[in-house]
């Protein structure tokens, strides 16, 4: 999977059924290659260059499912 795919995946929190937002970046492990964190974009969507609040880091333990629009994760907000 790409990044531009993942980016575009709405993530949702399946305590609360929540959205959380998109996927803004990702953190890997540069010796394996493999995901360690997604991380979403905090405060109001459509002032987000203008936020001060940092974005909400979601280990990858917390992913439970990426589907072909969604990312469902189980995270205590």
């Amino acid at each position: 999977m790409l990044f531009s795919e993942l980016k575009c995946k709405d993530v949702i929190n399946v305590r609360d059924c929540k959205k959380l937002g998109c996927v803004s970046d990702i953190e890997f492990d540069e010796c394996s290659g493999c995901i360690c964190k997604i991380i979403v974009p905090g405060g109001n969507k459509v002032f987000n260059f203008l936020r001060c609040e940092p974005g909400l880091v979601i280990p990858y333990k917390d992913i439970r499912q990426i589907g072909p629009d969604i990312i469902l994760v189980d995270i205590n907000v």
